[in-house]
């Protein structure tokens, strides 16, 4: 039987391993967005030259403990556009779980031949030059570098209580689900890695998870 004063270094490692990811999170997030700052300059003027509407596009997203907050991209999509074809999908993904529709569609939120992304935007998701604004979350802290697909608040409610231990840790900007075939995995398979990173996360994990985003983003590869 463990006794109370046995939970009391358990409790202390998990703080001061939650507390040295977020070190390196704010660390590296003001180091890359420095670096970058050039990068980031040049995309927002390739957003601007090339289709009507902002800069960045805003979104609602659920971070630790379902809290919501605003994640930001470079806008890829023709501005004012619906989200009922994405809401659609994922539905459809989620109800058959047996990978992408046919139809036009393939992979994980990949639709093929989608009307609403711009000529920008498709170069920008390719290269995932689209992601970098998020950089600025996990230095404010809605977001970590590493952790769960920060989910949209009715994806969540179609995901179910079964997986709301993935809302224990900070979403992340990459993840497990990222680098282990995104592309080629049902949601509901990835959905089970959000949850077996949750379980398994330290942070050497999250540097060799680090260092395979790396890879697949040189390589172009979102599979």
């Amino acid at each position: 039987m463990t006794s109370g004063t046995d939970a009391i270094p358990a409790a202390a490692e998990l703080r001061q391993r939650a507390a040295v990811k977020r070190a390196f999170d704010v660390t590296a997030a003001a180091l890359l967005l420095g670096l970058t700052l050039p990068l980031l300059v040049a995309t927002g003027l390739l957003v601007l030259s090339t289709s009507r509407g902002g800069v960045l596009f805003r979104q609602v997203r659920l971070g630790r403990f379902r809290r919501p907050f605003v994640m930001y991209k470079f806008r890829t999509m023709v501005a004012g556009c619906s989200d009922d074809v994405h809401q659609r999908y994922v539905a459809q993904l989620l109800a058959q779980d047996t990978g992408a529709p046919t139809g036009g569609e393939r992979g994980l939120y990949k639709l093929e031949d989608d009307p609403r992304i711009t000529r920008a935007g498709r170069l920008l998701r390719r290269a995932s030059l689209d992601e970098l604004p998020q950089l600025w979350n996990v230095l404010i802290g809605d977001m970590s570098l590493v952790g769960p697909r920060p989910a949209l608040p009715w994806e969540a409610e179609l995901f179910g209580t079964a997986h709301d231990r993935r809302y224990l840790v900070r979403p992340g900007l990459t993840g497990l689900w990222q680098v282990s075939g995104r592309n080629r995995l049902t949601m509901r398979q990835g959905l089970l890695l959000d949850l077996e990173y949750v379980e398994r996360q330290s942070f050497l994990l999250d540097l060799r998870i680090l260092l395979k985003t790396v890879v697949v983003v040189l390589s172009a590869d979102g599979s």
